[in-house]
């Protein structure tokens, strides 16, 4: 690794036919950080990626990875970085521990070695039980977590992982999570590109909001919902005859109060949890009987909607032609 950032992207432009895929899209990663490239299907996540990882050749602009330019050092970059793509790319015909040996002879690692490593990766994946098991019969979780396993044979300081959990039941995704949680706390730098916002949320310590081929948004989870309004207080009364009073104590520290009679819930803007505590105190002095109090802030899908007016899930963009067009490009 360099003593730069792990990964640049300069003004990456990638044009297919009159369609702009990716319009200028510029963003550093520090070493050993998530980033989380976040938008709807068709944004210009993969595209983004594939330039980055040197599958794909960019209109103009470039890149770097672990200091080594996309265009004019392409091996070096290959060599410096992992990539798991949407698809799981293992032989299902081979055992997950043949799948490994497989990769790292490619790499040219000794055999002894390799015996040792299938070992470590397998166990650190939770693969161990199903390690000579053929791929084909492994769940769509294990395929993920085996593909992942795959992609670190070579100890690669970057990985790029795109949509990683795509497909996934929410258990499988959370034991991801925690392996990917793992590997940047052994100092990998990971770009993960999602359309998941729980995952974003999740993973990334930034966020670049990447919606039709453009940057529209970027910063820590945080900040962007900060974007998107204020955090609220929400009050739920026990008595829904309460709620009446409840409000009129509620607007006395705050200036809007909602009302949602078929919850009996209140809600009014928050600063913090300062706010919270200051109306706890002012509830438990009223004798009006409370549910739930909690401070509810703006969500990423919040965030989306405000940046784009549509949520992340929807799309505008042909991403099967896209798609078509980018798989005709061969490896440099």
């Amino acid at each position: 690794m360099s003593n730069g950032p792990a990964v640049e992207a300069i003004d990456l432009v990638k044009v297919f036919g009159t369609n702009r895929a990716v319009d200028g899209v510029s963003f550093v990663v520090p070493e050993g950080t998530v980033l989380g490239l976040l938008g709807p299907n068709g944004a210009g996540k993969t595209t983004t990626v594939r330039m980055l990882t040197t599958l794909s050749v960019p209109t103009s602009g470039t890149g770097r990875v672990a200091g080594h330019d996309v265009i004019k050092e392409p091996a070096a970059v290959r060599r410096s970085m992992g990539l798991t793509g949407q698809a799981a790319t293992i032989d299902e015909l081979l055992t997950g521990r043949e799948n490994i040996r497989l990769i790292g002879r490619l790499y040219g690692l000794p055999t002894k070695y390799l015996h040792k490593l299938a070992d470590e990766l397998l166990e650190r994946f939770l693969l161990t039980d199903a390690a000579d098991r053929v791929a084909k019969t492994y769940s769509g979780g294990m395929r993920r977590r085996l593909d992942l396993a795959v992609s670190l044979v070579a100890s690669p300081p970057v990985l790029f992982l795109d949509e990683p959990t795509t497909g996934l039941d929410p258990r499988s995704r959370a034991d991801l999570w925690e392996v990917l949680r793992g590997l940047v706390k052994d100092g990998t730098t990971l770009l993960l590109t999602t359309q998941y916002l729980e995952e974003a949320d999740q993973l990334a310590d930034e966020i670049i909001v990447i919606d039709k081929g453009k940057v529209i948004a970027a910063g820590t989870p945080t900040q962007l919902k900060d974007q998107a309004g204020r955090a609220s207080v929400m009050v739920t009364v026990t008595a829904a005859v309460d709620l009446p009073r409840a409000a009129e104590l509620l607007r006395q520290h705050a200036p809007e109060v909602h009302v949602e009679e078929a919850s009996r819930r209140l809600t009014a803007p928050a600063s913090g949890l300062g706010d919270i505590s200051r109306i706890a105190n002012v509830f438990a002095d009223s004798g009006i009987g409370i549910d739930d109090l909690g401070l509810q802030r703006p969500s990423l899908d919040d965030v989306f909607l405000h940046l784009t007016g549509h949520r992340a899930e929807s799309t505008d963009t042909d991403t099967d032609t896209v798609e078509a067009l980018t798989e005709q490009e061969t490896v440099r």
